[in-house]
């Protein structure tokens, strides 16, 4: 079926899918207000293409840390649940096809595929036997749980761990409510949240807890846990931005849940370039929220994000086309983003700037 771009896959999705489960994916807080504006975030900005610059060929490969493996492109799956509501295949068939397009995999906690058979789907799909793939947390009140978490996510060779901050208690969806979507139909769990037991046998699946009584000293606790790098998921606040700093991350990640947590709260793009400018470089930052185009991607790069995330898209793609479909959305997406940066002069990543970017509604001076 030809796909012209993610918005006609989303349009197949909500044909294919359980209208209750389509809402779960597509649905935000409360009104849907941050839902919405995240996506009207973009078009506020206009793009300011320099002309008769010679790019003949594009490099949009990026390394968010010093002597780290660059990735492909700067786009990354962001953390998202319950993929095999979408497709049989689920988590596993999401790998397969981010490792074979080469990009980075934010596995949520809350997958319907364990932690270890997704690494095993990653890695044996990957060209170059390298699967990038990171560990997205909940920090739990039962520490020792949390800690084995960890472990198993470094057993199976995840390369961070991606801490979610923005939920202290667990946002009220609408949709959810209208459609009486409260659990996993029968034969879906969170799969990664089962424990072995003495018998060899897997445990019932955890419950994910969330804790409004939780301070930055969280950050401190789970450093003595691990050694892998941690991301903040959830900063929105400069003043945020800064502890984060203090509590010597090893990056930020701009999030508003995608406008499932707190309605009301901003466009991640809107707060995205006063974060970058306390952070100045001295950290990587990624944002998600509202992505549907490669040219959404380069707006987000020009304001000061290093890597964009990209979550509803894929499952989209999933739900559509299973594995195929996560690549078409990924192929898109890359594709989009490579003809803006030829028709905006920029031969790579290293020559966009906020140069490149304007309010739309204000006249260029």
């Amino acid at each position: 079926m030809p796909f012209a771009s993610v918005k006609d896959m989303r349009r197949e999705a909500r044909r294919r899918l359980p209208r209750a489960v389509f809402d779960f994916f597509a649905g935000g807080a409360d009104d849907e207000v941050t839902l919405r504006d995240n996506a009207r975030a973009f078009q506020r900005w206009a793009l300011l293409p320099r002309i008769l610059r010679p790019c003949p060929s594009r490099h949009l490969g990026v390394s968010l840390w010093k002597n780290d493996a660059p990735l492909a492109m700067p786009i990354v799956a962001a953390p998202t649940a319950f993929h095999r509501l979408a497709h049989p295949e689920g988590e596993l068939g999401t790998a397969r096809a981010l490792a074979q397009a080469d990009a980075l995999f934010i596995v949520s906690m809350a997958s319907t595929v364990a932690l270890e058979d997704i690494a095993a789907a990653a890695h044996g799909a990957a060209k170059s036997g390298h699967a990038r793939l990171w560990f997205q947390l909940y920090v739990q009140p039962d520490r020792a749980f949390t800690a084995r978490l960890i472990r198993r996510a470094e057993a199976a060779g995840f390369e961070a761990l991606v801490i979610t901050v923005d939920s202290p208690v667990f946002g009220r969806r609408d949709r959810d409510w209208r459609n009486g979507f409260f659990d996993l139909p029968a034969g879906l769990s969170c799969e990664t949240l089962r424990e072995p037991q003495g018998d060899g046998q897997l445990g019932p699946p955890r419950p994910i807890a969330f804790s409004a009584a939780f301070s930055w000293s969280i950050v401190d606790e789970v450093r003595k846990m691990t050694s892998l790098p941690i991301v903040l998921k959830g900063i929105l606040h400069p003043a945020d931005a800064l502890l984060a700093l203090e509590h010597e991350v090893s990056a930020i990640y701009i999030s508003n849940h995608g406008g499932r947590q707190l309605d009301g709260a901003p466009a991640t793009l809107d707060v995205l370039p006063a974060i970058a400018r306390v952070v100045a470089g001295r950290l990587p930052i990624l944002v998600d929220g509202g992505v549907r185009r490669g040219t959404d991607v380069l707006k987000a790069l020009a304001l000061g994000a290093n890597a964009v995330g990209v979550g509803r898209s894929l499952l989209w793609g999933l739900a559509t086309e299973g594995p195929d479909g996560v690549a078409r959305v990924l192929a898109m997406l890359r594709d989009e983003l490579d003809r803006a940066l030829a028709m905006c002069g920029c031969s790579s990543l290293d020559e966009v700037s906020p140069a490149l970017v304007g309010p739309r509604r204000e006249p260029l001076k």
